[in-house]
């Protein structure tokens, strides 16, 4: 029987995010060295451009705070932690690739790297960290609740996550799109809030940006 995908294009249901295992699995392999294969795998011409923008959305709330044990998520070479480096003690970084492991520290903070296996499930005893990042990774994920709770799991009370994430379309991942990888596709603001919410977050500060025609001029 042909599978009814209706439910998801018009945004009513996140695709992936009732995944079987079997399912989970292929897309962790479509994943898993995505990003590196976009081209960040190429240190020497890799360049990460986010600093201003992670300061002025998120950073700017972290001022001043001790977060002595940091993860993240996705977080490739782990720059986006450059500007906090000097607050944080240790730095862990779950990231399938194998493009980016040979980090050991960033900005003179320690940084260890973990693999992350398909279910999702994080290999952290609960209450280990006092921030999570994830910043442009969850589209990525098929599962993105029960990553999201894993994170949420993983915080210690009054801990924080900042959670960066397209929540317009990304075209028809069913077809291959220039620039973006097999599996991503953008996550509905309306199914993120409740998604962030259900398990157990509370949204201390939201704030759109990036205005979704200014990639696709970039992109032609």
């Amino acid at each position: 029987m042909k599978e009814d995908i209706s439910v998801y294009l018009s945004g009513e249901k996140l695709y992936g995010d009732d995944f079987s295992i079997d399912e989970i699995e292929k897309w962790f392999a479509d994943e898993a060295e995505g990003y590196a294969g976009l081209g960040a795998k190429e240190k020497e011409s890799y360049k990460y451009i986010y600093h201003e923008l992670n300061k002025q959305l998120g950073f700017r709330f972290l001022k001043d705070r001790r977060l002595n044990r940091a993860l993240g998520i996705g977080s490739a070479y782990g720059e986006e932690f450059e500007p906090l480096s000097e607050q944080i003690e240790k730095i862990t970084i779950l990231d399938p690739s194998n493009a980016f492991s040979s980090v050991q520290e960033i900005a003179g903070t320690p940084c260890e790297y973990v693999k992350p296996v398909s279910s999702g499930n994080m290999p952290f005893e609960s209450h280990s960290f006092d921030l999570v990042t994830s910043l442009g990774v969850m589209h990525h994920i098929p599962n993105v609740s029960h990553v999201i709770g894993e994170c949420y799991r993983c915080l210690n009370d009054g801990g924080y996550m900042l959670l960066h994430e397209p929540v317009t379309s990304m075209g028809d991942w069913r077809k291959p799109r220039r620039g973006l990888t097999k599996r991503e596709r953008g996550i509905p603001l309306e199914l993120l809030d409740k998604i962030v919410q259900k398990q157990g977050f509370k949204i201390r500060h939201r704030t759109l940006c990036k205005f979704p025609v200014v990639p696709m001029i970039g992109l032609k």
